[in-house]
């Protein structure tokens, strides 16, 4: 099989050389369209379920909410593993599938399974699927730098303006905000008061919840104009929630600052975000998708990041503390001189010790056009261009040369055979 297709090569040179020129178009297209990335993605398949129940301990976590999320998800078809977490007010499931699953098949059954088990769950406790990342998606990190806005100020801004702005470049699937305060409206009940008005906790969020509330009417029209008759009843001030009654006592409302203190304060938080020992900082993390190339998607994220800072506040910037793209243009550029500087000296090599310059010249050509085909073998599989690939493709350089080195030394080791036997021949004719 082989003798026939170095026959056939050798009869039919011209295809031979315009199916390596096609490879090798092919293979530069490849190489401009090959995802690009420092590291390799050697994370897990797998669908994150996040549960939040806040104000439980990690026991009630687990035997309510992870235990029944478990066994319910065991059952999924192409499933590796399903592991669980519980910890204070929170929850999170990892369903692991196999590797050759694709991402968003996976998440539609677990969603599907979800929708069925939610039922068995604590009241007001609903699952969530995790953002559709990796464990290698945090591309970029920024914080704000706004020295004449609050913390609480600044979370604001992030998860109103900002999040939203971001969320929409192509190839991000979620923006993480992270430091700061967020804003709410604090209830502190007094248990004196409650048990004086013979009241419970129960009955002071139920009154509050029922009273942040729109309830729409109807239509009716008067004189040729539609009216909508609707009761807003949404809570924007102290005063309205110090005002809600919760209990009628003897004629006279009870309301909530006759038992509770109102505030607007920050949620409760577990740590906060320092940068360079300067001081709290608020920003966010920039999370990929599956599959998306992290180059292109780092520089839309940053040509988005100059269009939201024009309607940032007056002294309010950006600044970027971890930035994969300049370890990616490091890591290739690195790799890049590397390839080059190899297949130079390999070049002057192979030319130095056969001293043929069409033997040399054969050779070489098969460098550029065995890297090109590379990148093609590269998009097929799903690999990006990263530290590991490119480091593969340089070591090979010298296995690449190896195989023409050797069909030349056969090439001419026949031919010399050959021609003695052709020159004893001459010289029996003779």
């Amino acid at each position: 099989m082989v003798h026939r297709i170095i026959e056939w090569s050798l009869r039919n040179r011209f295809i031979v050389l315009v199916m390596g020129l096609a490879i090798f178009g092919w293979g530069l297209y490849s190489v401009k369209t090959n995802p690009i990335d420092a590291i390799p993605d050697l994370s897990e398949n797998q669908v994150i379920v996040f549960t939040e129940w806040m104000g439980r301990g990690p026991q009630l976590i687990e035997d309510q909410v992870t235990y029944p999320l478990v066994t319910n998800l065991q059952g999924l078809p192409r499933i590796k593993y399903v592991r669980g977490s519980s910890m204070f007010g929170m929850s999170f499931i990892y369903v692991i599938f196999e590797d050759d699953v694709d991402v968003y098949w996976a998440r539609e059954r677990v969603l599907e399974r979800l929708s069925t088990v939610s039922s068995t769950l604590p009241e007001g406790v609903t699952p969530q699927l995790g953002p559709d990342g990796t464990g290698v998606g945090h591309i970029l990190w920024y914080t704000l730098n706004a020295p004449q806005m609050d913390l609480g100020e600044q979370r604001a801004l992030q998860d109103w303006y900002i999040k939203f702005a971001l969320q929409n470049v192509p190839g991000v699937s979620e923006i993480a905000s992270f430091g700061g305060f967020q804003k709410q409206y604090q209830v502190t009940v007094d248990p004196n008061k409650l048990l004086y008005y013979r009241l419970s906790v129960a009955q002071v969020i139920s009154a509050i919840r029922s009273n942040n509330n729109e309830s729409g009417g109807r239509k009716f029209e008067l004189s040729d104009i539609g009216y909508i008759i609707k009761t807003s009843g949404y809570l924007q001030s102290m005063a309205e929630i110090e005002n809600i009654p919760v209990a009628n006592q003897n004629s006279i409302p009870v309301r909530v600052a006759d038992v509770a203190t109102v505030q607007m304060t920050g949620e409760t938080r577990l740590g906060i975000f320092d940068q360079d020992g300067e001081g709290e900082r608020v920003g966010g993390i920039v999370v990929m998708r599956y599959g998306e190339n992290a180059d292109e998607v780092i520089n839309r994220v940053k040509a988005r990041m100059q269009e939201v800072a024009k309607g940032l506040p007056e002294g309010v910037t950006f600044d970027i503390v971890y930035d994969r793209g300049e370890l990616i243009k490091e890591s290739v550029r690195s790799i890049k001189n590397t390839l080059i500087e190899e297949m130079i000296v390999v070049s002057l090599v192979v030319i130095i010790f056969l001293f043929h310059w069409r033997s040399a010249l054969s050779i070489i050509i098969q460098i550029p056009i065995t890297l090109a085909a590379s990148f093609i073998l590269l998009n097929a599989f799903g690999i990006s261009s990263n530290i590991m690939s490119l480091t593969g493709i340089a070591l090979a350089i010298g296995v690449i040369v190896d195989n023409g080195i050797i069909m030349s030394e056969n090439a001419y080791k026949h031919l010399a055979e050959r021609y003695a036997q052709w020159q004893q021949q001459q010289k029996t004719e003779q």
